[in-house]
């Protein structure tokens, strides 16, 4: 099998560090893109070539299809990986690499359109007998179908957004009340974040799990799972914490969530890599939610317990490899959790963006950061706050909090403030050592101001 000679990447930050590292490790040459307020981040000193791609704004740089696509053509990259965010779902970008003879590492971009659009991915799941929470079957046409299918269904509902993600266009409507207020605000919001306002109606289960799981799949048809991940540490949908594996399951449980989602991945032809989300409610039940097609932010966590890169076997997949193991091949070790470290107030969760004066990484046994920072970067406000990633891997689940409480006591930022103290108050709190927590964990405990 032969990989790519020259790699673009079409990101920044701590993904844009990993994949070029992933790619040097495999003998692969690298090309980065950066906006002019990224010229010297840890990206663009760690990659064979960079190409400036314009202004600051994301919509000039980081999304502007046309400049990436040169760039990947003045350097001779022979394909481009997208990392999260930005164009990593955007199947027009797939489709302009193909038609410049690009390959995406990544889906095709027919997986892409059906995971974006979370009201069509139902119907095919729904079809394939893949179980999917009650609700609408397509997005809502007005305010009389939206009452119609909620009132069918039964409050609480989630109005969703059907080309979004991340929070944006999401409500929880309590009552038939607060229907119609929370419906166009919703709408205004999905079309302000994706250009699109299309809703699609869940039934809202308040006491659930977020579970998911990583799949991997070759161009052949084979599909395989990586495990489970529990991400149920959220604030507005936004994952905080995720563990690997759910601490809960069982051999039976794990086969039955992992069948699911290779089900699911089969049910739209799925390729490369990809995660497939759940709802877990208090019956144990589970319920398809969204595939992500890209590879996740806490990837790593998967990673620490099975020993799988799984950036490279992207790369890999993306070259035409078929899949180098089976299922039973995949052996789990272990426990990992991964704490996102914000540029952010710890109490009030408000960017802080501004020089970093010093960066001292923690270490020791078991720990890893995925980071862009550095003493004396300046971390600049018009981008995600994301500095670094966390990420610890111990025998099992009590050693694994014991070992990130130390790394994070260890994690020396100054400068700017970040959301370390807010993890460690999180890992003393008894009911997250125990377990007895689902997605309304932090509003419960009112450290968050609820939002929906």
């Amino acid at each position: 099998m032969k990989l790519f000679k020259k790699v673009l990447i079409a990101n920044r930050g701590e993904i844009a560090v990993r994949i070029i590292r992933a790619c040097h490790e495999l003998g692969i040459s690298t090309a980065v893109v950066y906006s002019d307020i990224d010229r010297d981040t840890l990206a663009v000193k760690l990659a064979d070539e960079a190409i400036c791609i314009g202004p600051t704004q994301a919509a000039q740089s980081y999304l502007n299809i046309p400049a990436i696509i040169t760039a990947a053509e003045i350097t001779d990259a022979e394909a481009i990986h997208p990392g999260y965010g930005f164009l990593a779902e955007n199947a027009q970008f797939v489709e302009a690499c193909t038609a410049s003879a690009i390959t995406f590492i990544g889906p095709s971009a027919d997986n892409i359109r059906i995971g974006g659009d979370k009201a069509k991915a139902r119907q095919v799941m729904k079809k394939k007998n893949v179980p999917v929470v009650a609700g609408s079957d397509a997005p809502v046409k007005n305010e009389e179908q939206a009452l119609k299918i909620c009132r069918k269904i039964g409050f609480p509902v989630i109005l969703k957004a059907s080309a979004g993600g991340g929070g944006r266009g999401m409500r929880i409507v309590h009552d038939e009340e607060n229907l119609m207020p929370l419906y166009h605000t919703a709408h205004k919001e999905a079309f302000a974040a994706f250009g699109n306002g299309d809703l699609y109606i869940e039934k809202y289960i308040s006491e659930m799990k977020h579970i998911e799981v990583q799949i991997l799949a070759d161009n052949k048809g084979n599909t395989i799972h990586l495990g489970e991940r529990e991400c149920s540490i959220q604030r507005r949908h936004q994952k905080l914490i995720e563990e690997a594996p759910y601490m809960f399951a069982d051999a039976k449980f794990r086969k039955k969530v992992g069948d699911t989602a290779i089900k699911a991945a089969k049910a739209m032809k799925y390729k490369n890599v990809g995660t497939v989300e759940f709802i877990l409610d208090k019956d144990d039940e589970i319920y398809f939610m969204e595939i992500n097609t890209r590879i996740q932010v806490e990837h790593p966590i998967t990673e620490m317990i099975t020993g799988i890169d799984i950036i490279k076997e992207q790369i890999k997949l993306a070259a035409g490899a078929s899949l180098e193991m089976k299922q039973q091949d995949v052996k789990f070790r272990g426990h990992s959790i991964e704490c996102r470290i914000n540029a952010e107030d710890p109490e009030k969760f408000i960017p802080q963006p501004g020089k970093i004066s010093l960066f001292i990484q923690p270490g020791g046994p078991g720990v890893r950061v995925d980071t862009a920072a550095y003493s004396g970067w300046n971390v600049p406000a018009h981008y995600d706050s994301l500095i670094a990633k966390l990420i610890v891997h111990g025998h099992d689940r009590t050693e694994a909090i014991a070992r990130m409480k130390r790394a994070l006591r260890e994690f020396i930022i100054e400068g700017i403030k970040t959301t370390i103290p807010f993890f460690l108050d999180i890992l003393d709190d008894p009911d997250f050592i125990s377990g007895n927590f689902n997605t309304h964990f932090l509003e419960d405990r009112k450290r968050v101001v609820q939002d929906l």
